[in-house]
């Protein structure tokens, strides 16, 4: 533990509390990619399977039972509570594109060829591109509320937070996680383009607008 894997783990958790609130304050799911919740509830949900084998510290479980339910509450609103407000027609990346290949992936580099490691890989690989269909529906519509860019923009903070974790522990334990630091720098990437928008727009009181895809 350092204070970069704390933060990026506050930053993690404050991106789901926000989603979560704005959830129930407006009483509505509108501009959230379910597709992306349910990439997300996978990727917690076979990531932990360790939780039912093995202990760490009070910390780590209790966080890991946080993040699944926080998942699991935002499949719940966005699927049942607030399913009318689902903008089903906007939310259509094909999430076959990313679970085909990752989960290959995952056969084919791992650190050890075991269920739970197996899993555990997934989980790693399926990250980095859980946020794609989220980001594809904002292009799609071509705007996004400031709530749900706060949420983008804490999960791209959390990545970023990690990938200084893994600089400290590499100088300071010689730990290198090649899978997982490879697979968080793919996801970073990702926000790249998001993060200069929000710092141009959504922090200067604008909405913010994406270009409609061609």
């Amino acid at each position: 533990m350092n204070v970069f894997r704390i933060l990026g783990d506050l930053s993690h958790l404050l991106a789901m509390i926000l989603l979560l609130m704005k959830m129930w304050k407006t009483k509505s799911c509108a501009g959230i990619s379910g597709k992306s919740q349910l990439l997300f509830a996978l990727v917690f949900t076979t990531r932990y399977l360790d939780l039912l084998t093995a202990f760490i510290s009070v910390y780590n479980t209790v966080m890991k039972i946080i993040f699944l339910a926080c998942a699991y509450i935002t499949i719940y609103l966005t699927y049942i509570r607030f399913r009318k407000a689902y903008n089903r027609e906007n939310d259509t990346f094909r999430m076959e594109f990313l679970l085909m290949p990752v989960i290959g992936l995952s056969f084919l580099e791992n650190y050890e060829f075991t269920p739970l490691e197996i899993l555990w890989t997934f989980s790693i690989y399926l990250e980095s591109v859980a946020i794609l269909p989220q980001l594809f529906m904002i292009s799609k519509t071509g705007e996004a509320e400031s709530i749900t860019t706060h949420y983008l923009f804490f999960l791209g903070l959390y990545r970023m937070l990690y990938l200084a974790n893994w600089i400290w522990r590499y100088h300071t334990e010689k730990f290198y996680d090649q899978i997982a630091v490879v697979s968080g720098v793919v996801q970073t990437i990702f926000y790249f383009d998001f993060f200069y928008l929000y710092i141009t727009k959504v922090l200067r009181g604008k909405n913010l607008s994406l270009p409609m895809p061609v």
